[in-house]
């Protein structure tokens, strides 16, 4: 018996389609509280990741954002042509790149306080489900890490 492939190809059946949509329309939601900082969601991600952590290299970035150093590269550019970071070479290794917040960047944290809050505010989902929802996801994620190496 062969295979019915259009039960497969239906929309309707695909994962990547609601996580997609959903992604979209969470970073939806960012754009309006992002856009008097003058950030993308993009940047704004870079800038959780330093305001955890200054003074990472450039690999811990990609790797802590899951960006590839291509699309981290001109975002991290025009956040030093902004004068948010400061990108030095490493003392050892010139072939490292460490990336430290200046007090501008530093300050933007206080700017974009309320904007957790201000995004959990436009979404009903409840707090247990939210909190399933993001293990599911960080467990998909994981998965994906593990069937790459």
């Amino acid at each position: 018996m062969e295979y019915d492939y259009s039960e497969a190809l239906k929309l309707s059946n695909q994962l990547c389609f609601p996580l997609y949509a959903a992604s979209r329309n969470i970073i939806s939601l960012y754009t309006p509280l992002l856009k008097p900082l003058g950030l993308t969601y993009t940047q704004y991600i870079v800038f959780l990741a330093l305001w955890e952590k200054d003074g990472v290299t450039v690999g811990e970035l990609c790797e802590k954002l899951m960006l590839d150093n291509g699309t981290l590269s001109p975002l991290l550019k025009k956040l030093q042509q902004e004068g948010y970071i400061e990108k030095t070479r490493g003392k050892e290794d010139d072939r490292i790149v460490v990336v430290t917040l200046t007090e501008e960047g530093r300050a933007l944290k206080e700017k974009a306080k309320d904007i957790p809050a201000g995004v959990a505010g436009c979404i009903d989902l409840p707090p247990e489900k939210a909190t399933m929802l993001y293990g599911l996801l960080y467990e998909l994620l994981g998965s994906q890490k593990n069937n790459r190496k």
